[in-house]
């Protein structure tokens, strides 16, 4: 081999040996990626106790796995993963944010489902008296009215049409104070802030410091469903995939839901 042969041998030889290192420098391993994943989800704010305490459960079945959350209003979840926010599974308080996520094809196809059902119910401090339903909420007397920000807020949402749908949404609308959620509703009537307030009914067995004065028949809004999805920005699809199964399915995760008064949807 002639000396010019033999430096573009091993100039080729050093280029490919850069080459691979460089590749294996940028490239992470798979194997190291999914030896331990988080999965991270982005959850309804009424669902904060619950999740929270399945979490646990889940993680003597599963010890290298990590479970975290980010509650809030279903709809500002919604703009979070619209904007690009991390999250690997979704679980909304109302259809319409999982409905815009899907238009704009960013969960996992096949993966969603409705999770949970729940009630909504008209609350007043414990103490409290002269309101006895919904429709008492145009007394004179009752100045300030706690629901969750319509636009944002799938508890808001409801509240709308079951006062909408009694005919005395104009009537009281003036008297409304808006929650950034549903726990702000809960905390405006526990404080007296207000005088009534629209929840859901797993968010009122929470609090020793309401009482519920009326449940709203179901015909007088949509359906309480609470969908669930794995997010195509997830980082950890089997791990998400598999958390989500654990939810919908598992006793333990159930027997947790059902506790805190929410029912398994069909």
């Amino acid at each position: 081999m002639t000396k010019k042969r033999l430096l573009n041998f091993l100039g080729w030889i050093v280029t490919a040996l850069i080459l691979t290192i460089g590749i294996k420098l940028i490239t992470p391993s798979p194997v190291a990626a999914q030896a331990n994943p988080t999965v991270l989800v982005s959850a309804a704010a009424s669902l904060k106790e619950s999740l929270e305490e399945i979490a646990p459960v889940y993680r003597q079945a599963k010890p290298n796995v990590t479970i975290r959350y980010n509650f809030g209003a279903s709809g500002a979840l919604q703009q979070q993963i619209e904007n690009g926010a991390p999250a690997d599974i979704f679980i909304s308080a109302a259809n319409k944010q999982m409905d815009a996520l899907q238009q704009k094809n960013l969960l996992v196809q096949g993966t969603r489902r409705n999770l949970l059902t729940n009630r909504v119910v008209l609350i007043v401090p414990r103490n409290a008296t002269g309101i006895a339903n919904f429709r008492g909420l145009t007394a004179a007397n009752v100045r300030r009215i706690a629901i969750g920000e319509p636009r944002s807020v799938p508890a808001g949402q409801y509240a709308e049409e079951i006062l909408r749908n009694l005919g005395i949404l104009e009537q009281v609308r003036p008297k409304f104070v808006l929650g950034n959620s549903v726990r702000n509703v809960l905390a405006a009537v526990e404080s007296g802030n207000a005088d009534a307030g629209v929840v859901y009914a797993t968010d009122a067995r929470l609090s020793d410091r309401v009482r519920v004065v009326e449940t709203a028949a179901q015909n007088l809004h949509s359906p309480v469903v609470y969908p669930m999805a794995v997010l195509r920005s997830t980082r950890n699809a089997a791990a998400a995939r598999e958390y989500a199964q654990f939810l919908a399915s598992d006793r333990r995760s159930r027997s947790i839901f059902e506790k805190y008064g929410f029912g398994m949807a069909r």
